[in-house]
Order: structure tokens, then C-alpha cells, then sequence
């Protein structure tokens, strides 16, 4: 075979790398504590049912995410029924599992839905299987049984000794590219497996096609394109072994009917070419008594051409330790951001590993050289941004995205050009609603890129085409044949006979309008601001005054019969009830108190909230609203009530907005495995405690103005990107002073239970006062 020389091949040259793009972080100026921070995060807290803990490798946002599998769901039962143990697996690792299956590049962390999980590495000894699970005859599969007490986890590194096989397996990773070390025992029958069978999510039809080439005896390339939640994606890789192969060769799966004239060849042994649907191959070695192999894994949405250039620039060398360490150093740096000191060891762990989980997405979406695949399935070339993808906008619009204004503009000026690319390149002339791999996977309901560019807009971040951004967001709230919008525009509500989840619908983008209104207002164009001012109050459709609820209403203009206010299924809401999403109306809080009989009645419908039982039959059809999350009928384990504690502060009685919010901030979050009462939604989960824990809560995106709470640090300090600090002090804190006597802001009395952004980016002091009693 060849030799690699993978640094001198001409045709993969990187030359500069267009310098700009060689180092993302590069651009993030951001003073650095000379703590280490990483030390308080725990990866492995995650949540008990949903499983969507991301434990493995990666650096802050970036592309390669390089996890354990611990199982093999399919998402479909022999039957044809939907198979509910793939839930716990969205993230592919589920601490209760005593198996490790591989490791694969791509995983989301802490999503609703789920898919990715590309390109599955495991290293075996012994006969060659190739079925993960059990072979053909019941046999074993390839599988390596494992224990918590010998796995590690940490921000850039993950390793675990895969018992079946006496091997120790690391991992680490640059923002394309994964790095595998694995330490082998004495070995002639020593392989790495290839599986690009293996999905998260999967189901028989989710391969579309996969193709292997074998370049040379050490480097491998291919892609996979797949049929899942993204409904046609790509993904380009670049492999190569710092050992030579002693031999190959792939199993198929599929059902081949025709395969052209390839049939002159024995493609299943040492023939460097692979390609089908199902497709597992393996790369054989003979090993010394802990002999290392290390395998590097570069990703590109463009090309495997891509894939090799992202190799060579980010980690062109074979220094295990050197990539750990630049991980854990980029981990500390984002981590830093914001130093804080608590009342206990558990806070701290809560808050850093928050601050871990806000990191993890979006994430990177384009090669070194800024090349990347758009939502139009061609190849473009960023310009002045670095592009990114996974928006769970639903989620992560509330207070992850306001969280960026605050800790890294720079970066989310860069999100919101990347989804104004994506409207660009829409067909439907759309921003993302969940932008998944160059797809959009039209998850959820609204159209929240609005809210996350309005409350850029208004807090006066980023350099991105303001007057574009107000169009884009123009042109998606006119779309009429996306999820009942144009029913929304005629009846000024969705009716609930025309569309499913209607009061949440009509909720939600009555908010968006307010949202673009405040956009036109940015840019002074007064016919949208009066148009979407106008839409912004079609909220007040859908509530029934007799009944004191937002409620379904149907085309004739009836409100529907047959409502339980208290049911979550099937009454005209998504992922909540009309006792908690019915409060949503973040953009006229004051109306809708006054709408639903005065802030006397509103306090006593919140405190209702907060301690009666809801029965299990209103709750038993969502797997994203348990017990865990529960607190009455208040649900933090999902983001549709994530404002209501703070709407104590409208009502005259902030106290009791401090009392709940320490309450929640204590309960729903813990440093254990089962820490999370709710999947982490793509960082909302962890924005939503970091925000509360230093004191003050974005309850309206698209207003310069946060809530403020009850803190939970005793001090802290964040360094703004601006080069200024803003110090917190909560004076005299304890678990008792949950109540805030005072707050001021370089002196000055904070007034109306508000601070404003300009306060926190202009640095200095913020001070609360904390007593026991209100």
C-alpha cells in the first residue's frame, strides 16, 4: 500500500486556511481568569429518563461533539410502532447502560428530538464482529462492557476502559476534529471498526447512501448522507491511523439488486472502495502490550477534501495531550467569562457545568476556509461571520441567545448572520425555525429567529444588515402556508379546527410580531411597527373572559367546548396547559394582568400555580413533561413557563418572585446524574439557571430590560467582551436571605425591579442587600 504523507499531499495543501477561519476562537477577546474552572464542571449531569447528557469530547461550540453510544435504539418497534426507549437516547448515552457500542463525532446534547451520531469508531480484539449488538446467531456483538469507576469525563476529554477487550479509550478534539487514542493489549487479531450503520434515531430507511474510500494504508475518507430529522444530510469525513492497516475490508446490509459491473470484484476484503445504504468496515492490526493506536477524525458539510483541509490546520500532529490541553484551555477560557463564588461546592458545580451546557450548541458549521453547505444544498463561502447551525430557537430564543448578548456578542452577531444566510438560501424566503445541518427540520412552533434578532437589535449588538434582518423577519411571518400562519392573519387567531396547538400558535406569534414591530421601530420604518403593533394584540383573542383562560376558539369565532384547562394534551397547546402557557404574553405583561382580572387575581392564580397537584393523566402523553420537573402545575422541566416566576415582579409582590425563584434554582438542579429535571433544550435549561443565579432574568427578549430575582452566588464577576466587568455582590447571603431588601447599580437604586442592559454592559458594581424576611 501507499504511505500517508497527509501534509505534503498537493491536492489537499491548506496553504494560510484564509487565516481568518484557521482559528474561530482567535476573534473572541475575552479577559481570562488564570483559575481553573474546568474543575466544576461535571458532564455526566444530565436527567434520569431522557438520557440526553453529553459526556464526551468537544470544545466550546464546536462541530465535533465525540461521545459514547451505550445502546443500538431503533425508533421503530417490529410492528410499526414507535419505540419509546429511543427518547432516552437522544445524546446516545444513558448512565443506567453497563455497555459502550463506540463512539461517534456528531451528537446533540439536551435535545426534544434527536438525530446525528455519525461515523461510529470501536476498537475490539479477538474474532471480528461487525453487529454492535448480537450477531446473526445470538452471539455477542462488538459491544465492550464498562464501569463508571473507571470512566472520566471532563470539558475536552472523555476516557473509559472498555473491559471486554482490556482497552483504554481517550478522546479529545479540536472544533472539527476528533482525536481517539487507545491504549491495546498484546494483540494479532487487533481491529477498529467503522460503523456507518449506526444513527441516533435510527430506522431502516435513515441511510441514504454511504461511501468509503481507503486512500492509503492510513488514511481513510468518505461521507454519509441520511434521512432523519434532517431530511437530506450530509456529513464528509477524513480518518487516519497513526499506524499502518494490515488489512481491511466492510460488511453490506443491504439488499443489493444491482451493483453494475463492481461484481467482477471480492469488494468485501482489501478492496478500497466501500459504498451501499448499511455499511460496517473494519481496519486490522497486530498490537504490542500496550501498544497505542491513534486515530484522528476530521468533519466537513463540504467535502472529505474539506474534512482533510480541517485536519491539517487544527491538528496536523499526532500530540495526544497537546489537543487535550488546547481543548481544556478553550473550555477555561469560555468558562471564565463569568467567576463566581458560592455558598456551596454543589452551586458552583451547577453553575459551571450550566455554563458547560450553554457551550455545547450552536455549534461551528463551516471549514477552515470558511467554506460550508446552506440550506439550498450548495457550497458557499462565508463573508465577515463564521457560520453556525443548530438553532432549537423554540428553546433557546427565551434566554440562551439574551445570555450571548451578554457573555460573547461577537458570537451571536455571527448566529444571527448565519440565519440570515439561511434565509437567503430558503426557498420559503424563511429564517430558521430549527436549523438542523443545512436543513430545516421545522420542529416546534413560532418563528423565533425574530425575537433573538430583535433583542440583538435593541440592546444594540453586532454589525449585522438591520434593515435586511427587519425584511427577513417580515417575509416569514407572511409565509401563510406554514403552520396555520395564514389563518392567523385572517382570523386574527389560529382557529383551533384549522390547526393543532392553536392558543400556543397564537400566543407565540403575536410575540414574534411584537418582536419585528420593535425591529421596524430600530430601523424607523413606522408602516411595519404600526402592522406587526397591530398583530402583536391578537393574544387577546384567544382569552376568555368567563372563564378567566386562554382558550381554544374555532373559525366561526366560538370558543370550543369540551376545554380542561388542566389537560396538556389535545386543548389547543403544545407542551403545557392553559393554566401555565396561557401566561404567555412576555410582550404586554401589564395588559395581560389587567385582562385577566387584576394583579390580586393574577397573584392568586400564580400562587394556585405553584402549589396545586396536577394528576398523572394530563401529563402521561408528553415524554417532555415529568415529575421531575414538576413544581405544582408549574413545569420547569420544559420552557413554555420559564418567565412565570418572575411575573410576581408585575404584580407587587417581588418577594414572592424571589422566594420561587431560589426555590427552583435548589430543587431542579443538583451535581448528580440525575441532576436535570428536564433535558437541557439545547442550553435553555442552563441559560435559564445561570441568569438566575447571578440575579436578574431576560423575561422579555426584544427589550432592553431584564427582571430582577433573588441571586443565588454570593459574588461574581462577568467579563464583558467590551473590556469592562460587571461585579455582583449579594451582601449578607445565605440559604436563608432569599429576599432582596435593596439593589443598586453603582450606587443608584435600581427601581421597578428592572435593570437594564446598558447597566450590565457599562460595567461596575451591582449590589443586592439580602435578608430573611421581606
Amino acid at each position: 500500500m501507499k504511505k500517508l504523507i497527509i501534509l505534503s499531499l498537493s491536492l489537499f495543501t491548506v496553504l494560510s486556511c484564509n487565516d481568518k477561519k484557521a482559528n474561530t476562537e482567535s476573534t473572541q477577546q475575552t479577559k481570562v481568569s488564570t483559575k481553573d474552572y474546568t474543575q466544576f464542571v461535571n458532564p455526566m449531569i444530565g436527567t434520569s429518563k431522557m438520557g440526553h447528557v453529553f459526556p464526551g469530547a468537544t470544545t466550546p461550540f464546536g462541530m465535533v461533539q465525540l461521545s459514547p453510544q451505550t445502546n443500538f435504539q431503533k425508533m421503530f418497534k417490529e410492528d410499526g410502532s414507535y419505540n419509546s426507549e429511543t427518547y432516552e437516547y437522544c445524546a446516545g448515552y444513558q448512565h443506567k447502560d453497563s455497555t459502550i457500542i463506540g463512539f461517534t463525532h456528531t451528537n446533540f446534547s439536551g435535545t426534544g428530538h434527536s438525530d446525528l451520531g455519525d461515523f461510529l469508531v470501536m476498537p475490539t480484539t479477538g474474532e471480528l464482529v461487525l453487529e454492535p449488538l448480537k450477531t446473526a446467531d445470538g452471539g455477542k456483538g462488538f459491544y465492550s462492557t464498562f464501569s463508571h469507576d473507571n470512566e472520566t469525563a471532563s470539558p475536552g476529554y472523555y476516557a473509559v476502559n472498555l473491559d471486554s477487550y482490556n482497552i483504554k479509550a481517550e478522546l479529545t478534539a479540536s472544533d472539527r476534529v476528533g482525536f481517539h487514542q487507545y491504549t491495546f493489549p498484546k494483540s494479532d487479531n487487533a481491529h477498529i471498526v467503522l460503523d456507518m450503520v449506526y444513527n441516533v434515531y435510527h430506522h431502516d430507511n435513515k441511510n441514504v447512501w454511504s461511501s468509503i474510500r481507503v486512500e492509503n494504508d492510513t488514511l481513510i475518507t468518505g461521507y454519509r448522507q441520511t434521512k432523519g430529522w434532517a431530511r437530506d444530510r450530509k456529513v464528509f469525513f477524513a480518518m487516519t491511523f497513526s499506524k499502518p492497516i494490515k488489512s481491511y475490508g466492510h460488511k453490506k446490509y443491504d439488499n443489493v439488486k444491482y451493483d453494475g459491473f463492481y461484481r467482477r470484484f471480492n469488494q468485501a476484503e482489501n478492496f478500497p472502495e466501500m459504498a451501499g445504504h448499511d455499511i460496517r468496515a473494519y481496519f486490522n492490526f497486530d498490537t504490542e502490550a500496550d501498544e497505542v493506536i491513534k486515530v484522528k477524525m476530521a468533519l466537513s458539510s463540504v467535502s472529505s477534501a474539506g474534512a482533510l483541509k480541517n485536519l491539517n490546520a487544527e491538528i496536523p500532529h499526532w500530540d495526544f495531550d497537546k489537543t487535550k490541553s488546547e481543548a481544556k484551555a478553550k473550555w477555561n477560557k469560555e468558562l471564565s467569562k463569568i467567576e463566581v463564588n458560592t455558598l456551596t461546592e454543589s452551586d458552583k458545580i451547577n453553575f459551571y457545568t450550566a455554563m458547560y451546557h450553554a457551550s455545547l450548541s450552536p455549534v461551528i458549521y463551516e471549514d477552515v476556509d470558511g467554506q460550508y453547505r446552506g440550506l439550498d444544498q450548495n457550497i458557499h463561502t462565508s463573508e465577515g461571520f463564521t457560520n453556525y447551525t443548530i438553532f432549537s430557537l423554540w428553546d433557546t430564543y427565551r434566554a440562551l441567545h439574551p445570555l450571548y448578548n451578554i457573555t460573547q456578542p461577537k458570537r451571536n452577531n455571527d448566529m444571527i448572520k448565519s440565519m440570515l444566510a439561511h434565509h437567503d438560501q430558503s426557498v420559503h424566503n424563511m429564517l430558521p425555525i430549527w436549523s438542523h445541518y443545512a436543513n430545516e427540520n421545522w420542529c416546534m412552533i413560532g418563528y423565533h429567529a425574530t425575537s433573538v434578532i430583535a433583542d440583538a437589535m435593541v440592546k444594540n449588538v453586532g454589525d449585522f444588515d438591520k434593515v435586511h434582518a427587519l425584511q427577513a423577519s417580515i417575509n416569514t411571518a407572511n409565509v401563510r402556508y406554514f403552520d396555520g400562519l395564514g389563518d392567523y392573519i385572517d382570523y386574527k387567531y389560529v382557529p383551533d379546527d384549522k390547526s393543532h396547538s392553536s392558543v400556543s400558535k397564537t400566543l407565540e406569534y403575536a410575540y414574534n410580531d411584537w418582536c419585528i414591530s420593535q425591529m421596524a421601530k430600530q430601523v424607523k420604518n413606522s408602516e411595519a411597527e404600526t402592522t406587526f403593533a397591530e398583530r402583536a394584540n391578537y393574544y387577546t383573542n384567544v382569552y376568555d373572559p368567563k372563564i378567566g383562560f386562554m382558550r381554544p376558539k374555532l373559525a366561526s369565532g366560538e370558543f370550543r367546548e369540551n376545554f380542561d384547562p388542566m389537560d396538556t394534551h389535545g386543548q389547543g397547546f403544545i407542551e403545557g396547559n392553559a393554566w401555565n402557557y396561557g401566561l404567555y404574553v412576555p410582550q404586554n405583561i401589564d395588559k395581560m394582568i389587567e385582562m385577566m382580572h387584576g394583579k390580586e387575581r393574577f397573584t392568586q392564580h400564580l400562587d394556585s400555580l405553584f402549589t396545586m397537584e396536577i394528576e398523572d393523566k394530563y401529563i402521561e402523553k408528553h415524554e417532555d413533561i415529568t415529575r421531575d420537573g414538576i413544581i405544582g402545575n408549574y413545569v420547569h422541566g420544559n420552557e413554555p413557563g420559564h418567565h412565570i416566576p418572575y411575573l410576581y415582579n408585575w404584580t407587587g409582590h417581588p418577594e414572592k418572585t424571589q422566594s420561587r425563584v431560589r426555590m427552583i434554582l435548589n430543587t431542579m438542579y443538583a451535581p448528580k446524574v440525575n441532576g436535570l429535571c428536564g433535558n437541557d433544550d439545547a442550553g435553555q435549561m442552563s441559560a435559564w439557571y445561570i441568569f438566575s443565579s447571578l440575579g436578574f432574568y431576560p423575561v422579555t427578549p426584544g427589550s432592553a430590560n431584564y427582571a430582577l430575582g433573588s441571586p443565588l452566588v454570593k459574588d461574581a464577576i462577568i467579563h464583558l467582551e467590551n473590556g469592562n466587568t460587571l461585579t455582583i455582590k449579594a451582601n449578607n447571603q445565605s440559604e436563608a436571605n432569599v429576599y432582596v431588601k435593596s439593589v443598586t447599580i453603582n450606587g443608584k437604586a435600581l427601581k421597578n425591579n428592572t435593570i437594564t442592559h446598558d447597566d450590565i454592559v457599562n460595567g461596575g458594581e451591582l449590589i443586592f442587600e439580602m435578608s430573611n424576611s421581606y
